[in-house]
């Protein structure tokens, strides 16, 4: 049985999952508040999708945790 390699995906593809600026990302990056980068190339990077999808769903839960 063949386990499925990590999708990566590329900047332009986070950029239409999380909505912030390339500088942003790299300042939580930095932080420790976002999921950090892989060097795929000299010149290119690419996130895992799962750790950018289980950041988000991290916010998600956050947001429906929060008390009025």
């Amino acid at each position: 049985m063949i386990t499925p390699s990590p999708r990566l995906i590329t900047k332009s593809e986070l950029r239409q999952i999380v909505p912030y600026t390339p500088q942003h990302i790299l300042r939580l990056e930095k932080q420790n508040k976002f999921p950090k980068r892989v060097q795929v190339g000299s010149n290119r990077v690419a996130w895992l999708l799962s750790e950018i999808e289980s950041w988000v769903a991290q916010r998600v839960g956050e947001r429906d945790s929060f008390v009025r």
